[in-house]
């Protein structure tokens, strides 16, 4: 297959707003898919089901199958990087706010049922989506939940120069292979605030399912996975000199941060990079002659762009793809 063969290279949003235009060649048949990957390439594990268990459980999404009208991802096929720890429990549920405030509380996530309201659709991308064959920890939903800063200033903080840490129920007495027990991770009430943080009791127009953190999962757009908190029943106010967490330990080994800063106000923000992918060669006959279109995927960063290029060997030169508009910002 020879790159002159590739009449359309388009670009569908994962998020943002849908900017693939074009669900078919003009004049064109739509002969088939071919998988991606060349010679050699591993082969993708099986989407939409769970392998593992705990903190070793995977759900893989499978992004080739994308269209523009299907960019939200079904709640069963969303991808799942950890299943839920076996003790958690809906009824009765409570998120303890504390630390260095004048007066603690308990608030019971029920009596926050009324202040729930539509948060819009975003992505959530574990920050360890980097395996080739498949790239499936990453999908799209539409969420209801509350504003974090709502249920934040039902305190008052003893002091200002301080964070917020957000916990969840973790198993920390089970063995894994892949990940660092402990579910928390400590923000800046700034970056809480431009980010728009929630704390989500719906996905997809219906309850949030067990494994993606019922009763209540912080969502933080725009940034990794792992600072999507699940099964949230802790938020602290802490120093502004706290430790990081081990989740946040974790991230910076996984992402070649510079070193592994001991403190929190130290770390870089995990928020998403800009980044695009191809999910699928399409094979069409236009006008009696095969050619390929390859469709993918944009998403991430802090500003929406089209300035893509691709090239199809480490030897070709780059070449600007010819259908991807901007979209108007990088978030819904």
């Amino acid at each position: 297959m020879d790159r002159r063969d590739f009449l359309k290279v388009g670009w569908l949003a994962a998020l943002g707003p849908i900017f693939a235009r074009q669900a078919g060649l003009p004049g064109g048949r739509l002969l088939g898919t071919l998988p991606l990957g060349g010679q050699g390439a591993q082969p993708a594990p099986p989407f939409g089901q769970v392998l593992g268990t705990g903190l070793d459980a995977r759900l893989f999404t499978d992004l080739s199958t994308l269209t523009p009208d299907t960019l939200v991802t079904p709640t069963e096929r969303f991808f799942i990087r950890t299943t839920c720890p076996p003790k958690v429990s809906g009824a009765s549920w409570t998120i303890e706010v504390g630390g260095l405030v004048r007066t603690p509380r308990a608030v019971a996530i029920d009596s926050l049922s009324d202040l729930v309201r539509p948060m819009g659709t975003h992505v959530i991308e574990c920050a360890g989506n980097t395996n080739p064959t498949n790239f499936g920890l990453i999908s799209a939903a539409q969420w209801d939940g509350i504003p974090l800063m709502a249920l934040l200033d039902r305190v008052t903080p003893q002091s200002r120069g301080v964070r917020i840490a957000v916990s969840g129920v973790d198993d920390l007495t089970q063995h894994s292979q892949t990940s660092v027990p402990g579910a928390s991770w400590i923000f800046s009430r700034d970056d809480l605030e431009h980010a728009s943080a929630f704390l989500t009791t719906r996905m997809n127009g219906a309850p949030l399912p067990r494994d993606h953190g019922s009763p209540v999962r912080l969502v933080v757009p725009g940034w990794y996975g792992c600072a999507c908190i699940k099964w949230v029943n802790q938020i602290d106010v802490v120093a502004d000199d706290a430790a990081a967490t081990s989740q946040m330990i974790e991230f910076a080994r996984r992402t070649h941060q510079d070193g592994q800063p001991k403190l929190a106000r130290e770390f870089t923000p995990a928020v998403i990079d800009t980044a695009a992918m191809p999910v699928r060669v399409e094979k069409w006959m236009v006008a009696g002659r095969v050619i390929y279109r390859l469709v993918g995927v944009l998403w991430g960063g802090p500003k929406p762009g089209n300035a893509l290029q691709i090239r199809f060997k480490a030897n070709q030169p780059w070449t600007a793809d010819d259908d991807c508009p901007s979209p108007v910002s990088p978030t819904p």
